[in-house]
């Protein structure tokens, strides 16, 4: 079922920006470049929209924020629902890579009517986010906790670091 919810022109150019990445991009270019971003209903919930203050920047890898996996986490509000890009950096048995990964937080305390209109909205995003590999449904902080649910979303047991770190 289809809310009639719109996708703000504002969030499609940030889901663009992430996914191409440039070659010549230079230093300031990189760290402007985002490693997660929240999105969420608009008060009268007629629109996605950016959600606020919430987003990393590869600039502050290193400097503000030291494990960028358990940042976002923290982001999410627990309870009520968000989408979420989030630009997963793991390295598998054979190469490195880099993936956007579509994120469904609707977390169990979330109120219902929260939870029915991101559901129904949900399909509204996606459609615009062209090229999305990987999708997850998150439905608590239990299932973020670790890196291992989301290395398994991203390639099974052929991941064997995230974010830098061994799986």
């Amino acid at each position: 079922m289809a809310s009639g919810v719109k996708v703000t022109d504002e969030v499609i150019a940030v889901f663009n920006d992430m996914k191409v990445r440039k070659a010549q991009a230079n230093e300031e270019e990189k760290k402007r470049r985002k490693k997660a971003i929240l999105f969420c209903l608009s008060k009268d919930l007629k629109n996605i929209v950016l959600d606020d203050g919430k987003e990393i920047l590869l600039g502050d890898l290193g400097t503000t924020v030291q494990d960028p996996y358990q940042h976002f986490v923290k982001m999410l509000p627990p309870d009520d629902c968000r989408y979420a890009l989030y630009d997963a950096t793991y390295e598998t048995k054979e190469t490195k890579k880099e993936d956007l990964v579509f994120i469904f937080w609707a977390p169990d305390n979330a109120p219902l009517k929260s939870k029915m209109i991101y559901a129904s909205s949900k399909d509204a995003i996606k459609r615009k986010f062209e090229g999305i590999k990987h999708e997850w449904q998150v439905n608590g902080f239990e299932d973020l906790k670790d890196r291992h649910t989301l290395a398994e979303k991203l390639g099974g047991s052929s991941v064997i670091s995230l974010e830098g770190s061994p799986i």
